[in-house]
């Protein structure tokens, strides 16, 4: 190597050392930057140049350091593995969120719940049988009585509300869907080209991997790279989002639950169209919480409404096949106690009697100070197939439910913060690990100072000094 190849291969190691520092300045000052991944400058040595027809036949020493680029120290199985359970997180949250929800409309145990409201219908009847030729007691009956229907009434409201609630916030998801896979196709086209243009791209990846995560936690895509540094999207093995394109979805189905039987909420694709089958995400969670009752395998909030209907009756009918037994105050036989709409949902539809007139206590042709029906209808509480025990069935059903999808959201939190963390260890900056480097660089950048410091005045020397000797 001449002597001024030797002052090229100090330059050159100038200038890694100090890329090296910047990077390891850029580490540093982003060690607390969410999503942010730690960078390393990727250098390789240069080979001493070929030995020519005219070669010296000398060993020579190589022509330094090569920078070859600046790496991001990221792992695409530790990402693929935290867009995972980020969309099994999503998915688990929403369903426990929505059976706690339905739990806190049940008020159970409790002095609001329908099981105390219960008790005191009960004993409402019973009060009025021991004193049977007063209005009082009568008034604390339909008082006890309406306290149950309201109950119900409002319970199944809260229920409704809260299905409307579920679908207002999957819509504001599919919302951020499809802003996040627009904003993954306009990253996807900057990314393509600096890297074309042989810059570097890791901090567009970084922004962009914060995206894919999010799309994984609502949707449950997953992601595939492609070697031209862009990343495809797809939810439910249907492209989301392909190189610079974007396909969009949208929330279709019912806009309120009693119109769910039949036309389910479910995600749409908008170009073309067709359903989008999520695996996962809370958009996944939602539409499960959103399905119409069936039997008991439908929707939760459905099915929770539907509890509430078979209760009112299965309440109604308990009371009036006893009720219509007896004679009313106004001397009417085979009334009935509740009246249950026709149309809509029977939980909205029960009603108490309007007066007290209408309320029979006693059986026909018997003395007026008859409390057989009374007597009969306050012992309903108890029994195997009683309203109390029906309803007591939907509590522990409702209770056993949402105990399960809360131990299932806790596992994949678990799961999902473990993924996180093992990303974050391979991933995230340490201020020791940049520390060392920047002390190494900085050496390196001095060491090399020197080098051409030396063979400067090595050349200063050629240069201006030789032929001076013997004058």
């Amino acid at each position: 190597m001449s002597t001024f190849g030797a002052l090229n291969t100090a330059y050159r190691g100038l200038t890694a050392a100090q890329l090296g520092m910047n990077v390891a300045g850029q580490n540093i000052a982003n060690a607390a930057t969410e999503g942010y991944t730690r960078q390393r400058v990727e250098q390789s040595s240069i080979a001493a140049p070929a030995q020519g027809l005219f070669g010296s036949g000398r060993p020579e020493a190589g022509q330094g350091v090569s920078v070859d680029g600046i790496a991001r120290l990221g792992s695409i199985f530790l990402d693929s593995s935290v867009r995972s359970t980020n969309s099994q997180a999503g998915y688990a949250s929403v369903r426990s969120s929505a059976f706690q929800g339905i739990e806190g409309i049940l008020q159970e145990p409790g002095e609001n719940g329908i099981s105390t409201a219960l008790q005191g219908f009960w004993s409402a009847w019973q009060g009025a049988a021991n004193q049977p030729d007063q209005d009082g007691p009568k008034g604390l009956l339909l008082n006890a009585a309406n306290s149950v229907t309201d109950k119900i009434s409002s319970a199944y409201q809260a229920l409704d509300a809260q299905w409307s609630s579920v679908r207002a916030q999957a819509a504001d998801n599919v919302n951020a869907v499809n802003a996040a896979a627009a904003q993954v196709a306009a990253y996807n086209t900057t990314i393509r080209s600096t890297l074309a243009a042989g810059g570097s791209a890791n901090e567009l990846i970084d922004a962009r991997a914060k995206l894919t995560d999010k799309i994984a936690g609502l949707a449950g895509g997953t992601v595939r790279e492609q070697p031209d540094g862009t990343v495809d999207v797809l939810v439910g093995g249907n492209a989301l989002v392909t190189g610079g394109s974007v396909r969009t979805l949208a929330l279709a189905g019912a806009t309120t639950m009693d119109q769910a039987t039949g036309n389910a909420p479910r995600i749409d694709w908008t170009n073309p169209g067709g359903t989008a089958a999520l695996d996962g995400g809370e958009l996944a969670g939602a539409l499960s919480v959103l399905a119409p009752a069936s039997g008991g395998s439908g929707g939760a909030i459905a099915e929770a409404a539907q509890s509430y209907n078979d209760f009112a009756t299965a309440l109604a009918t308990a009371v009036n096949d006893v009720h219509r037994l007896g004679e009313t105050g106004t001397g009417a036989t085979n009334a009935e106690f509740f009246s249950v709409s026709a149309t809509g949902p029977a939980a909205m539809g029960i009603k108490a009697p309007a007066s007290t007139a209408d309320i029979a206590l006693k059986l026909p042709n018997k003395g007026a100070l008859d409390t057989g029906i009374a007597d009969r209808i306050s012992q309903l509480g108890t029994g195997t197939a009683s309203p109390d025990k029906i309803w007591s069935g939907i509590v522990t059903s409702i209770g056993v439910q949402s105990r399960g999808a809360q131990q299932h959201e806790a596992l994949t939190a678990a799961a999902q913060t473990s993924a996180l963390t093992g990303r974050a260890s391979q991933a995230s900056v340490s201020l020791d690990e940049e520390n060392v480097s920047l002390l190494t660089n900085q050496h390196a950048y001095q060491a090399a100072a020197r080098v051409m410091t030396a063979v400067d005045e090595a050349l200063d020397v050629l240069i201006n000094r030789t032929g001076l000797v013997g004058r």
